[in-house]
């Protein structure tokens, strides 16, 4: 059992409370999952020129200040750093694989969460309100983001086991239930050099939409194709740097309920986090289909 959350703005005045807004939601899951929590949030994207990258150290003692001047004489171009206790955003003018395998290469305990140039990245082990404290998500702003809060079921509470998880650029998704073959994805994409970081049933669900994006395919028409491949009980709620969509599936056990108003679409697993939004008692409030893709874009 886990808790989701998803918040979309559409009036812009209301980009700068974001976070502000978000917090209670992800707060109002607590019970559904107390051992980690995490965050992606989209904000205006970056110029063409530059990409960013999410980076967790964990409990490794990171001097940022050092890191960044090693990373400006290795490499050239812009590079700039934006920390958060043991987060830190990295916005760069070099190729974002370059810069992935600098920091692999010299400095391997640093994880790098998300790579996008709209994209951010935060999730740590820890009940959701200390997760929110530590890392000042009521100060978030942006357009969008997608949020969750686990209960481990079936791997390891760590920070690489929470959600959300990402592939490729300015792509996440977060998980509520359990998939019956993950292993048979696995083995689907490892041979088209997808690689794995961990054992979760979400990370392959992660991948094998990621990789139907990169092979032309919409987002809606990607989890389309999901129905066929992905065995088990779940609601998937996925973010790209435009986009946000939701899909339960054929069964829908796994709750889900959106309002949508003139001003946001907002998604939790129960209503209890949409409680305090903003007119939310005459919003259009709807538990979603099973097997139905609904998307809303910025």
């Amino acid at each position: 059992m886990c808790g989701i959350v998803g918040l979309l703005l559409k009036n812009p005045s209301l980009r700068p409370r974001l976070g502000e807004l978000m917090v209670p939601m992800m707060i109002g899951m607590t019970e559904r999952g107390p051992d980690s929590a995490g965050l992606a949030v989209f904000t205006e994207p970056v110029a063409d020129s530059l990409c960013k990258l999410s980076l967790y150290a964990g409990a490794a003692e990171i001097d940022w200040d050092k890191l960044l001047g090693r990373l400006r004489a290795a490499l050239n171009g812009e590079h700039s750093l934006k920390v958060t206790a043991n987060h830190a955003v990295l916005t760069s003018s070099e190729n974002p694989d370059d810069v992935e395998a600098w920091i692999a290469a010299h400095t391997p305990e640093l994880t790098v969460l998300c790579v996008g140039r709209a994209i951010d990245l935060y999730k740590d082990i820890g009940a959701p309100s200390e997760v929110a404290q530590r890392y000042g998500f009521a100060q978030l702003q942006g357009t969008h983001l997608v949020g969750h809060t686990r209960m481990a079921t079936e791997s390891a509470v760590t920070p690489a086991h929470a959600h959300p998880f990402t592939a490729g650029q300015d792509f996440c998704l977060v998980h509520n239930g359990s998939l019956s073959n993950p292993y048979m994805v696995r083995r689907k994409l490892e041979p088209l050099n997808i690689a794995f970081e961990t054992d979760n049933d979400t990370e392959a669900a992660c991948r094998y939409f990621e990789w139907r994006l990169r092979e032309g395919d919409s987002l809606k028409a990607a989890v389309q194709r999901g129905f066929e491949e992905l065995d088990g009980f779940y609601t998937f709620l996925m973010g790209t740097d435009t986009e946000l969509a939701l899909v339960r599936d054929a069964f829908a056990c796994k709750p889900a309920i959106v309002a949508e108003t003139d001003d946001y679409v907002a998604v939790a697993s129960e209503f209890r986090s949409l409680a305090h939004l903003p007119r939310v008692h005459d919003a259009h409030l709807f538990e979603p289909k099973p097997q139905e893709v609904y998307s809303w874009h910025i």
